[in-house]
């Protein structure tokens, strides 16, 4: 095979890894404009309508460590077929459920096979594109890719939902995926595993993963049990001791899934609280500002989807270029608290939005700062958790802050909408269900601009340059 034969087979196979992630990452916002349709469709109530987004996010965060393991000993190609494949049956479950727990437990099988597809999936970028400057490249490439996989998503989910119904976005994994698989066992060259004895943390994983579990479903049942209810502090009690075996564990195993000493380093364990903190703010906005736009003003999923797309094309923009040119010429810092401070004021102003919203001044605004705000941190927080580290453990510090990102965005999530939904209770007695529905939201805005203010003061506070030059972007 000639040299140009063989560039034009492995920039090919880079297409197949990214149409397998955009397949994900696609899955992600569709879901998100569909909700006020699976709600209304299975009966879901507005506090466990979250368990559609959290049993996807629990899977895929508390597997994205273990699946990387796992790639690392059995090779990174096949595992990433298997994900393909798992995902792609979970969608077709999915997209069949015809109740609310077959939906939850196909959508949890979802997380769990795209978090082995995103584990590796960067990695064999990497090992395609050994020279640096290529690498980079393609690495720019991908992370565009990603960030308008948001916008696409969006309009594709209002387009669907509109045009036929929700079990659609669903549905049309189903080609995507079998078409990924095929060109996978073609296109991706064949690794090796990782010789040696290493061990998997099982029990780590499966330790974090139950604790979070049991706390998302104590918070999620939490308005109707009671706070203070047996129930609630019981799963919240059982939860902690869990993450007290689970750091045990961490502390003990010669192959933890989260090594502790890494937040020993200022920057990674800055990093990582400013990333649980955003995601709880970034995630309640994907989630409450859709069912504000579809309950309370009364749009349409397209509209919905339309009403999304200024703040994703613009994550878009910053992913591919311009993120990269703010931390070369001002470093991470000033990005990153910037950024965070611009998703707090998008966030404090859906919180002052009324129950008679116009677009053009209490939903656009919004999204325009939110989506400037995530794209400008977005970089900043992964190149700042890796700061302190040396290079060849930059990969490992990267799987710590995404995972970070997603368990927070579940914990985050869930108390958010079960604080939405306490809020809407109390005020339902005024007699206007719309009224109280934007009560419950406004709080529930109010609580993650707070969190993501937070964010940016720890961030301006702490955040310093690294000694591994991790902070240059290329």
């Amino acid at each position: 095979m000639t040299t140009s034969e063989l560039q034009r087979r492995r920039w090919l196979a880079f297409f197949i890894l990214c149409c397998g992630e955009l397949m994900i990452v696609l899955d992600s916002t569709v879901v998100n404009v569909a909700l006020p349709s699976i709600r209304a469709s299975l009966g879901f109530s507005e506090a466990s309508l979250v368990w559609v987004v959290n049993a996807y996010m629990l899977t895929y965060g508390g597997f994205l460590l273990l699946g990387g393991r796992l790639g690392d000993l059995y090779g990174r190609r096949w595992l990433f077929a298997g994900g393909i494949g798992v995902f792609t049956v979970a969608s077709f479950a999915c997209g069949l459920a015809g109740t609310q727990t077959s939906l939850i437990v196909a959508r949890a099988i979802q997380g769990l096979g795209g978090a082995v597809v995103s584990a590796v999936a960067l990695a064999l970028i990497m090992d395609l594109f050994p020279e640096p400057d290529v690498r980079v490249r393609a690495m720019g490439y991908f992370g565009f890719l990603m960030a308008a996989g948001g916008s696409v998503g969006v309009l594709l989910g209002g387009l669907i939902t509109d045009a036929f119904n929700w079990h659609w976005i669903f549905l049309i994994n189903i080609p995507v995926g079998a078409l990924v698989l095929a060109f996978t066992v073609k296109l991706l060259p064949r690794d090796e595993p990782a010789s040696g004895t290493q061990k998997l943390d099982v029990a780590g994983a499966v330790t974090v993963t139950t604790a979070l579990l049991l706390a998302i479903y104590a918070i999620v049942g939490a308005n109707e049990a009671g706070w203070t209810s047996t129930q609630t502090l019981g799963l919240l009690s059982i939860a902690g001791l869990l993450m007290a075996a689970f750091l045990v564990i961490e502390a003990r195993v010669t192959a933890p899934l989260v090594p502790l000493g890494l937040f020993k380093l200022r920057n990674v364990s800055t990093a990582n609280v400013a990333a649980v903190l955003w995601a709880a703010a970034m995630f309640a906005w994907f989630f409450l500002s859709a069912l504000y736009m579809q309950l309370v003003l009364g749009y349409g999923p397209m509209q919905v989807g339309l009403a999304f797309l200024p703040a994703n094309i613009i994550m878009g923009a910053f992913s591919y270029k311009l993120s990269a040119q703010m931390v070369n010429r001002f470093g991470i810092r000033l990005p990153l608290a910037l950024g965070l401070l611009f998703a707090a004021t998008g966030l404090a102003l859906f919180a002052i939005a009324p129950v008679d919203g116009v677009f053009t001044l209490h939903v656009l605004p919004a999204m325009t700062l939110l989506g400037i705000g995530a794209g400008m941190a977005f970089n900043p927080i992964l190149l700042a958790a890796m700061s302190d580290v040396e290079q060849s453990e930059s990969g490992l510090a990267s799987g710590v802050v995404n995972t970070a990102f997603m368990m927070g965005g579940a914990l985050g999530l869930a108390i958010l909408v079960s604080l939405a939904a306490g809020r809407t209770a109390e005020t339902i007695q005024d007699g206007d269900p719309r009224t109280a529905l934007n009560a419950g939201y406004q709080f529930a805005f109010v609580i993650g601009a707070v969190c993501a203010l937070v964010a940016a003061v720890l961030s301006a506070a702490l955040i310093r340059p690294g000694p591994h030059g991790a902070t240059e972007a290329h």
